[in-house]
């Protein structure tokens, strides 16, 4: 396989279960994030430290030759457009393009909750997804072959679950699976496909941060919530993400995949 893809929020998580899920299935891989890093106390309502330039460079240093580090805020379409256009000129294509940088602020209900909440996860996570989209579909559509191309954004189970205190989250995420179904649509007949994956409680830093917004003293308080009795791995969701990156991820076009262990049961 000569596939290639771009895969955002990627150095840590989701996102880089994802890199490495996809390089060993045969990918080379453009792995972004913003290596924001910092801390508690942000202004936005990130109470948690986000991923960092090593963590990037360590899940690249895995795939010499195959993965390609590169730092751009998926604010900034400038910068994003540029890591696709590194995928093309180092790799000849763009096959998959992966939409996983997403933050989570919250713990108020809405009527509490500042507005700068709700700007930071709408900013990265709805604006971040179409920014990526806007850069790299265009690419997918004038590839080799746009009959493989793929994109694919991940969602949550809030995107279909309403979450206590996290209303702002759930905004994003819901807006996220109405972004795909939209741009599917404007797809049909391209070859190009698009959808959305939706995790349940998985072992990440976000969700560490979301147990702190609750108070709970260990995030496996959360497993409770899903049918499988316990969280889920980024690598399983990374699992599901390949799956529909794949050649014969187009029957998933324009749907939502919910890879959440059952969560709500």
């Amino acid at each position: 396989m000569n596939r290639v893809a771009l895969v955002t929020g990627a150095a840590r998580g989701i996102g880089a279960a994802t890199v490495r899920t996809l390089v060993n299935d045969g990918y080379r891989v453009v792995a972004v994030d913003s290596c924001d890093g910092d801390g508690p106390n942000r202004p936005d309502g990130i109470a948690y430290a986000l991923g960092t330039r090593d963590e990037l460079d360590q899940v690249a240093a895995e795939f010499p030759d195959q993965v390609l580090a590169r730092v751009a805020d998926v604010r900034d379409r400038a910068a994003l457009a540029a890591a696709a256009a590194d995928a093309v000129h180092n790799f000849g294509s763009l096959d998959a393009v992966v939409a996983a940088a997403a933050v989570i602020a919250g713990g108020l209900p809405l009527w509490e909750t500042p507005d700068s909440h709700l700007d930071s996860q709408w900013d990265v996570d709805v604006r971040g997804v179409w920014n990526t989209a806007a850069v790299t579909i265009p690419l997918m559509l004038t590839g080799p072959d746009p009959s493989t191309g793929r994109f694919v954004a991940v969602a949550s189970a809030a995107g279909s679950h309403g979450l206590f205190r996290l209303a702002a989250y759930n905004a994003s995420k819901h807006a996220v699976i109405g972004l795909v179904k939209g741009l599917s649509a404007d797809l049909v007949g391209t070859g190009v496909t698009a959808c959305a994956v939706s995790p349940g409680s998985t072992r990440t830093r976000m969700l560490d941060a979301t147990a702190a917004l609750y108070d709970l003293s260990d995030v496996e308080e959360f497993a409770s919530s899903q049918g499988v009795r316990r969280l889920l791995e980024p690598s399983e969701i990374a699992a599901t993400i390949a799956f529909c990156c794949s050649v014969q991820g187009a029957t998933v076009n324009g749907s939502v995949v919910a890879a959440d262990g059952g969560f709500g049961q």
